[in-house]
């Protein structure tokens, strides 16, 4: 768990001119009071999602379960009127004939026929409900789940501890919700039955209905403890199942199937998931072992009061105080009495652990954003006039001990291209994050003509900007839509599609494509055609163009290109980001000695800033790696 606090931009005059956002800190984990404080919260939270996800369905269950409550005792009753007619007829031959004390009896069996068939019907109307309402709270928890995901910014995705989140929210909650909501019509339903028994069997014998229903709390009371034990035990294994499931999408994946081929690593990873998979066997065995035997003692404490009910009854009738229909009766209500309290002490324990389980989903919606919004954003300038200021900026990832950005400060001039070097971890992906604002400075500013990024409307900032990151996104879409989502209101633009692919170099993979720009792509689709590593980087670079952006970032944009195509498209570099502020992330040095300005990464912080020739002549780190690379060619 974690406790958050609040972080808000203050004008000059000290008043806040952004929405707080959150920042993590930690905080004990909470405790069982305080997770049982919250179920009836979740309880209630739970019927709504259900009732959302379709109220017809909802409330026709709920009428079933009114009517079907009051099945039970109307049946042990006309079973009752049934026996006493047999024997009154029995009595009153031979006055009256068989013939005629059927008759007699017959409204009573047409009456326990209708019952029985009402209560046919509304079994099946139930289950077929149950059906149609499984699928539409799969479908909206889902949907929330997903909805959740969009609105979080990227530092939940890089952390750990939101997945063990996501991995517990998701799992068993659809089935979970679909069963609360049965489960807590049928506690409606059971007390309903139970307590017309209860005032019947009260008017038989106050003592053994107490005894009858006390001897099945003990078992309740069992079975709620290891509901919590249980609910414990799968809620701390969610970083486990993810493992596992990593595991078997190595083994199953298409990127990685080749490399575990080649080194031969299918049983040394098979063992590691069987390893968890007996892990986890172990650990449920031994938790349904003790709940099984638990179950066992106080089902016989059960038993041997039931079946003393039932001989006090049998006595009574025996000794004439109840008459053979009340025997009937009683022995009906008894029998059923007993199991309609067991069940809806079931009932209640399921519920409860359900409710524990549905917390996970709850607790992983009630996520907040931390990444604050502007509460009157400022308009984007039309068109970059001054410039992108980095202003004293230091920014550490939560959970970090180093800042991976340490106290930058870079302008970058209007229609400028500035190239970023460095080794591995020297900050230049995390000083894209902050421009894109995946992430904010945990110090100092970042300005775009003057104005901090934090007070624009974040939406309409990425707008301005065009990005190929490394590890781009290959979509499992048509050709038209893998370049086409770069501005996914420009979908239907064919005109600017095919511009796009052209400036990127992805016309001429488009062109040998079997459908053209409908040729699906990837390995999904049943006729989807997979591209080479540079293929799909040139549809990356199209996708990029798709967007009128003022700012162009390119991640190693042609770290999957051959020789001859890098060197085409630097050669258009200039005519393709005129007028645009560019950033170049390389580690070829070929590739970013054309930028106007070349920034030397190192620890987080800014070593050198110059020319290409200025930083050779400097003889500082950007020429050592140069000549090293260099070096290489010769």
């Amino acid at each position: 768990a974690r406790r958050t606090t609040f972080k808000c931009i203050l004008d000059a005059n000290g008043a806040p001119v952004l929405m707080c956002g959150m920042e993590p800190s930690s905080q004990p984990k909470e405790d069982a009071k305080a997770r049982k404080a919250a179920l009836w919260d979740n309880l209630i939270k739970s019927f709504r999602l259900v009732f959302k996800a379709h109220p017809p369905a909802t409330i026709g269950i709920a009428l079933v379960a009114l009517i079907t409550a009051f099945l039970p005792v109307a049946q042990a009753w006309v079973g009752k009127l049934i026996v006493d007619g047999v024997v009154e007829a029995i009595k009153a031959q031979p006055k009256l004939t068989a013939l005629e004390g059927f008759y007699s009896v017959l409204p009573w069996l047409a009456i326990e026929l209708g019952l029985f068939t009402l209560s046919s019907i509304l079994g099946q109307v139930r289950a077929l409900i149950e059906r149609m309402l499984s699928a539409r709270i799969r479908h909206e928890i889902q949907t929330r789940i997903m909805r959740k995901a969009m609105t979080l910014d990227l530092q939940f995705f890089e952390d750990s501890e939101f997945y063990d989140m996501l991995q517990n929210a998701t799992i068993q909650a659809d089935w979970r919700a679909l069963d609360i909501m049965r489960t807590g019509f049928g506690v409606v339903q059971g007390s309903i039955t139970l307590a017309s028994f209860v005032v019947m069997l009260f008017a038989f014998n106050p003592l053994i209905t107490i005894i009858l229903f006390g001897a099945a709390i003990p078992a309740f009371l069992a079975q709620k403890k290891f509901s919590e034990l249980d609910y414990s035990l799968h809620t701390g294994r969610a970083t486990k199942l993810r493992l596992m499931g990593y595991y078997e999408s190595l083994l199953t994946g298409n990127s990685s199937v080749k490399e575990v081929k080649l080194f031969g690593l299918g049983e040394p990873i098979l063992k590691r998931y069987l390893d968890l998979f007996w892990q986890f066997y172990r650990e449920d065995t031994a938790l349904n072992k003790r709940r099984s035997i638990y179950s066992l003692l106080f089902g016989l404490l059960a038993s041997v009061a039931y079946y003393g009910a039932y001989g006090w009854i049998v006595f009574c009738a025996i000794g004439g105080v109840i008459t053979l229909g009340g025997m009937t009766l009683y022995l009906s209500l008894f029998t059923q009495s007993q199991g309609a309290f067991a069940g809806l002490l079931s009932s209640f324990n399921e519920l409860y652990e359900n409710t524990l389980f549905m917390s996970n989903l709850f607790r992983y919606l009630d996520i907040q954003p931390r990444v604050p919004l502007a509460i009157e954003p400022k308009p984007m300038p039309k068109a970059i006039t001054q410039g992108i200021e980095f202003r004293n900026v230091t920014f550490q990832y939560p959970q970090r001990d180093q800042p991976a950005i340490k106290n930058v400060s870079l302008v970058i001039r209007p229609g400028e291209k500035i190239a970023l070097v460095g080794a591995n971890g020297a900050g230049k992906t995390t000083f894209i994050k902050l421009l894109t604002r995946l992430y904010d400075p945990t110090e100092g500013q970042i300005l775009l003509d003057g104005v901090d990024l934090r007070e624009f409307d974040f939406n309409e900032l990425r707008e301005k900007i065009g990005v190929v990151l490394q590890d781009f996104v290959e979509y499992n879409a048509s050709a038209r839509e893998n370049i086409g989502f770069g501005k996914i209101e420009a979908l239907e633009d064919q005109a600017r599609i095919e511009l796009a692919a052209q400036k990127g170099g992805a016309d001429e993979v488009v062109a040998v494509l079997p459908h053209g720009y409908d040729t699906m792509l990837g390995y999904m689709a049943d006729e989807g055609t997979n591209l080479s590593g540079g293929q799909w980087q040139k549809i990356a670079l199209a996708r990029a163009f798709m967007r009128d952006a003022d700012i162009l970032v390119l991640d190693e944009p042609t770290s999957a290109l051959d020789a001859e195509r890098e060197y085409e498209l630097f050669k258009r570099f200039r005519e393709l980001t005129e007028g645009r502020i560019s950033l170049l992330i390389s580690h070829r040095f070929s590739t970013v000695r054309i930028a106007d300005r070349i920034a030397v990464l190192g620890n987080g912080e800014l070593l050198e800033l110059g020319t290409h020739q200025e930083l050779l002549d400097a003889q500082g780190t950007y020429a050592r790696l140069f000549n090293m690379q260099a070096e290489g060619y010769r």
